[in-house]
């Protein structure tokens, strides 16, 4: 069993696309969303690759969480003014 971590973004009524995606895979057991932080988490026997790309085919726009998006949720949800300096945004 492997579990994936995607960093995917959601606007609107994409978590129903997303699950729309996802339920044609076989051996996916578990999908969790995380809307705010644009994280989904995918537990099963698929290989992860097969995971963003059927994400991908869906018309989501999807990457692999990395530690740099881990910075960027905790950046978002404090203020979106730090981000910001002398009219440069950073990320």
């Amino acid at each position: 069993m492997e579990t994936v971590e995607l960093k995917v973004d959601m606007v609107g009524i994409h978590e129903k696309r997303l699950r729309k995606c996802l339920s044609k895979l076989k051996g996916i057991e578990k999908v969790e969303v995380d809307a705010n932080s644009q994280k989904v988490i995918v537990t099963g026997y698929t290989h992860r690759n097969k995971i963003l790309k059927a994400i991908r085919r869906g018309g989501l726009k999807a990457d692999f969480w990395s530690a740099q998006n881990e910075l960027l949720s905790a950046y978002a949800s404090a203020s979106y003014g730090s981000l910001r300096f002398n009219n440069f945004n950073f990320f």
